[in-house]
Formats: C-alpha cells, structure tokens, sequence
C-alpha cells in the first residue's frame, strides 16, 4: 500500500493586462460585472476598511482554475474590520481577495439563478487560490 499522497499543485494567478480587462470580465460574467459585482466589491472594501478606503485603481488577476480576482494597487496595509467581528491588517491583494469572497458569497444568493451558480463557482475557484496566500490566515478570519 503506498501511503504517499500528492500535494495539490497551487493555484496561480495572471496580472489580466488593462487592454483585456473589459474582455475577461465580459466572458465571465457578462453585464452582471459593472453593475452588480462591482459595485458591491467597491462597497465591502469602503464597509471593511471604515473609509479608509477612498476608491483607486484595481488590478485584475486571472487564476489557472479559471477562477478571477480584483484587488487595489495601493501597495497600502489596511485596517479592516468585518461584520463577523474580525479586526486586523490586509494588504491591498488580501483585501482585494477578501472583498470579491464577500462579493461572491453574497451574490451567490441571487434571484437570477445562473447568475448565482456562478458567483458560487467563483467563490470557490477564489478560495481555493486563497488556500496558499501568504495572508490566508487573516483572509479566513475576515470571511469566517
């Protein structure tokens, strides 16, 4: 009997270049992106971080199980603070990451019943990806 198991290969992440951006988050969610998943990723991130938040620039990431994120370019550490209680720091891709698990989680229970099994499916494609984060520890805690 061979006791060996395989360690599951991480999931890796691609910057989606800004020209494709449109392009990427159209197949993957259609018009549902720019009014309705972004629009609440952008209202978590402000709710979490208490204003700290002010808007900016977010970069797109692609992930090899076909799973998508956003997260801000700030390069900046923020204090977040979640409705289960949970308070710490995130880097600007942990709270990206964070904020689109949210996003995805509470979308997922959508009257639009594709639209929801799809943010479903993104939800589980992101935490996946989550799983080796250098700060999954504190992304578990936020969205515990």
């Amino acid at each position: 009997m061979n006791d060996y198991k395989e360690e599951p290969t991480p999931v890796t992440r691609q910057l989606v270049p800004e020209d494709q951006r449109l392009a990427v988050v159209e197949q993957l969610f259609g018009i549902h992106f720019p009014l309705r998943i972004e629009p609440v990723v952008y209202g978590i991130t402000e709710r979490m971080t208490q204003g700290q938040y002010h808007g900016g620039y977010w970069e797109f990431y692609v992930l090899d199980n076909e799973g998508v994120y956003m997260a801000p370019t700030s390069g900046q550490v923020y204090q977040v603070s979640c409705d289960n209680f949970w308070q710490g720091t995130l880097s600007a891709d942990a709270l990206g990451i964070t904020a689109c698990l949210y996003a995805f989680s509470h979308l997922s229970f959508s009257k639009d019943e594709v639209f929801a099994r799809v943010c479903a499916q993104h939800y589980y494609l992101l935490r996946a990806y989550m799983m080796d984060h250098d700060e999954v520890a504190s992304i578990l805690g936020a969205i515990d």
